[in-house]
């Protein structure tokens, strides 16, 4: 977890590696892929032999921080120095590629998540991070690299993702300074609010049209639900990378406290959740198998898609109902 030997710990293994893997969590977002590749730059400029190893392929409005990394799809049995991966909770998060990370000679785990399950050998957990992006700026400043403005931009753009463009309760004081600092360093920021926010696809909105229809209000106004099925993919012509963001979009709802989005993916549907004032919804997730925060959190069920409604709605009546008696 969070400790001051640890941080030496890890700095000290990245500056003794030669070659080091970059793990983003699959389905990845803006954290994850700005974590990535602000590693990248400072440990290719440190004259390391880096790769990022991704599993999905990139949201369409983050691949402009993948144009410099080296995405490594095949590694096989080739063993590196230091395998480090960014903003993944537990091992599961790293999807198939588990076996090739810890099959790093030293494993480093950096994360914000307070269900995080310290598989590594070196494991740094900051929950009061509002943002990995937050942590592996520290890091790189012990490490004494350079910044140039294309770290500046993964790190903000991976801060600004995970509070929601700095809305979110998880945004701290610290978020605040460490955007301004790298404000300081040359982050364009219309460029990056355009690349983030303003990029969307049409497809994207045709999809966000079927989703709405959709929409359901329960547990009696406090919860809101959507989801997005194959066929809407299909009808739509858009990803479901694409439906970032929707359930923000449930959770704006006055009156409602909670909101869930359901994705049918081909083997499992995959569920997130967001909260508002007081719920727990991590909570929820964890009944699961799933995990993050009391805000955020997530997890995936093997089954239909009603079949998870179903589920995941009782869970949710029953997480409102324990909150009544603890009144």
């Amino acid at each position: 977890m969070r400790n001051k030997a640890v941080f030496k710990q890890i700095v000290k293994s990245i500056l003794e590696a030669e070659s080091v893997i970059v793990f983003p969590h699959v389905i990845p977002d803006g954290d994850t892929i700005g974590c990535a590749a602000a590693l990248y730059r400072a440990l290719k400029k440190a004259g390391k032999k880096v790769k990022v190893l991704d599993e999905n392929d990139v949201p369409g409005y983050l691949k402009f921080l993948t144009k410099e990394y080296e995405n490594t799809e095949a590694l096989g049995s080739r063993r590196s120095d230091l395998c480090i991966s960014v903003d993944c909770s537990d091992l599961e998060r790293l999807g198939v590629r588990k076996e090739i990370f810890l099959s790093g000679k030293n494993t480093v785990n950096i994360d914000h998540h307070p269900t995080n399950t310290c598989y590594a050998d070196l494991n740094y957990v900051d929950d009061n991070a509002s943002a990995t992006g937050e942590i592996i700026f520290d890091f790189l400043k012990s490490l004494r690299t350079e910044f140039d403005q294309f770290m500046a931009e993964a790190i903000y753009s991976a801060i600004s993702t995970d509070t929601g463009s700095f809305k979110y309760t998880n945004t701290s004081v610290k978020s605040h300074l460490v955007a301004a600092e790298l404000l300081d360093l040359g982050v364009d920021l219309n460029e990056i609010s355009v690349e983030l926010y303003q990029n969307i696809r049409l497809e994207k909105i045709l999809l966000e049209k079927e989703v709405l229809e959709t929409l359901e209000i329960f547990c009696e106004g406090k919860a809101a639900s959507a989801y997005a099925t194959q066929n809407m993919l299909n009808k739509s012509g858009a990803v479901m990378d694409e439906t970032e963001g929707f359930i923000e979009m449930l959770r704006n709802i006055q009156g409602v406290e909670v909101a869930v989005f359901f994705k049918e993916l081909p083997d499992e549907i995959k569920i997130g959740f967001r909260a508002k004032r007081y719920a727990d919804v991590s909570r929820i997730a964890m009944k699961f198998g799933g995990g993050g925060h009391v805000k955020a959190a997530g997890c995936s069920i093997k089954g239909s898609l009603n079949e998870a409604m179903k589920l995941v709605y009782e869970a949710t009546e029953e997480m409102f109902n324990s909150i009544i008696k603890q009144e």
